[in-house]
């Protein structure tokens, strides 16, 4: 997709390697020399004085490493080459990489030889390393030092494909990724391991024959959105009803029709308990207020039959903001679950109702999109949200899988993940959405792209795009720690042109 910059796992960076040099006919000492000079560069702008550490492996991240030093000693650096393993055992490029290096050889690694460096590379492990790292001692000596290191292509430690940290891992201060980024250094917690990530071009020729199943999202995701035209109406522009809300969770239901209405949604509708109705009354002037059958503030099972009917001319639907935990609002949930036909976005106490029967989940007619935070999809996945945290790739693909539903898997690193396994990345550095009631202003986000008639693997990442530009944007005139939610809604119309 043209909005999602490639992400390549390890395996599909080997295999773009592989077409470059085989088919292409691309040395492969050149493609090292590239990424060599491009990891020097970096380094060059991050440390402009003082001595450099350069820690190399054995095997092609040390070969990147090794032309890194030769060229910062050509350009007048005091450069240390400390190889973790012997130089005899180096083969193939990085043999040749070592023979060209000019000045001292490389020395055994010794951790006394980092003090007081003015900077460290990182060129140990590359990106086919998995699991615990077996020199963590070489990765604890680096993380030591005070002083900043730029890893070359992926720090060590971090898978490259899941961003899954196994143990100790190198924390850069900026990582020179080839070719392309990989999806580890946007996925946490392999993304707070990475820095900032500069992309380094290797001559790679254009036209490779592999497709990533991972993407970074762009701004490029909006250009594709339905925008109102003079011959529009209310109902053409998406009509999102938004089902929710309890005695004394009223705020929730609010923000997320708020939200759908500054995507653009032309008609919104409210379906909650029905006493509840001055409370919305008051807080919406805009959206329609459906008062559904409750039993003391909470919607139960014979709120179902009356919400389907009120629901059938909606072109998507928000199930669970404010719902509420009682067993009658749980059971509620999930007939409604199996019985809207429209595309249906499920968040917050809708995802609880799912938890204890995720495997035996109706397969729907209609499209779904699940919006959990960690703990929501622990709960739904029957783990800690320690162990979602762990492996945050893996667990929402088992999750979309599992459920047949687009799973967006919120967090600063927010996983937009369909069934059969695409993922968008989103880019985070949106600190103000960490605050309550962002997630009901994404899951109307959701609900009104939905509504558009937009493909719902494209309406789940332009929805992320521009609850994160939204949240950016709230926070520049005070900083991120101020912003609430209504902050956020204000900010839609700015983030849908952007």
């Amino acid at each position: 997709m043209s909005w999602l910059d490639p992400l390549p796992s390890a395996e599909e960076m080997r295999a773009t390697d592989r077409w470059a040099i085989e088919e292409r006919g691309v040395p492969s000492l050149d493609l090292m020399e590239r990424a060599g000079e491009g990891l020097a560069g970096v380094v060059a702008r991050r440390a402009p004085s003082g001595r450099i550490a350069v820690v190399c492996g054995k095997g092609n991240n040390g070969g990147d490493g090794l032309v890194a030093a030769r060229l910062l000693r050509q350009a007048g650096r005091n450069v240390d080459v400390l190889a973790v393993a012997p130089p005899a055992e180096l083969r193939g490029d990085a043999a040749e990489q070592l023979r060209r290096l000019p000045g001292d050889p490389p020395e055994p690694f010794d951790a006394a030889r980092l003090d007081g460096a003015g900077a460290l590379v990182d060129a140990v492990l590359g990106t086919g390393a998995t699991g615990p790292p077996r020199e963590p001692a070489v990765i604890e000596a680096m993380n030591g030092a005070g002083a900043p290191v730029v890893a070359a292509d992926v720090p060590s430690g971090v898978d490259a494909s899941t961003g899954e940290v196994a143990g100790p891992a190198v924390r850069a201060v900026a990582t020179a990724t080839f070719h392309r980024a990989k999806p580890g250094l946007w996925i946490h917690p392999g993304k707070a391991y990475a820095g900032d990530v500069e992309v380094i071009e290797i001559g790679t020729p254009p036209g490779e024959p592999v497709a990533p199943a991972t993407g970074l999202l762009s701004p490029r995701v909006l250009e594709g959105m339905p925008r109102r035209t003079p011959d529009s109406t209310k109902f053409s522009s998406g009509n999102v009803f938004v089902i929710g809300g309890s005695s004394g969770l009223t705020g929730a239901p609010t923000m997320s029709a708020m939200a759908a209405m500054r995507s653009g949604a032309g008609y919104v509708t409210v379906g909650a308990p029905a006493s509840l109705e001055a409370t919305f009354s008051a807080r919406l002037l805009e959206a329609m207020l459906r008062g559904l059958p409750e039993d003391g503030g909470s919607l139960t099972q014979e709120s179902l039959g009356p919400a389907l009917e009120a629901i059938e001319r909606a072109d998507a639907v928000v199930l669970g903001p404010g719902l509420g935990r009682t067993d009658g609002a749980q059971a509620f949930a999930r007939a409604m679950f199996e019985r809207v036909e429209v595309p249906l976005v499920v968040d917050a106490d809708g995802l609880n109702a799912l938890a204890g029967v995720f495997d035996a989940l109706p397969r729907r007619s209609g499209p779904a999109v699940l919006t959990p935070h960690a703990g929501e999809l622990g709960r739904l996945l029957g783990v800690d949200s320690g162990e979602v945290g762990r492996a945050r790739l893996a667990h929402a693909r088992d999750a979309a899988a599992r459920s047949r539903a687009i799973v967006v898997l919120k967090g600063d690193d927010t996983l937009v993940v369909e069934p059969a396994g695409r993922v968008a990345i989103s880019p985070g550095g949106a600190p103000a959405l960490a605050t309550a009631g962002t997630g009901d202003v994404l899951s109307g986000v959701v609900g009104a792209m939905l509504a558009k008639g937009m493909d719902p693997f494209h309406a789940a990442c332009a929805a992320v795009h521009v609850h994160l530009h939204a949240g950016r944007l709230a926070a520049a005139p005070h900083g991120p720690d101020a912003v609430i939610a209504s902050d956020v809604i204000a900010r839609l119309p700015a983030a849908l042109t952007a």
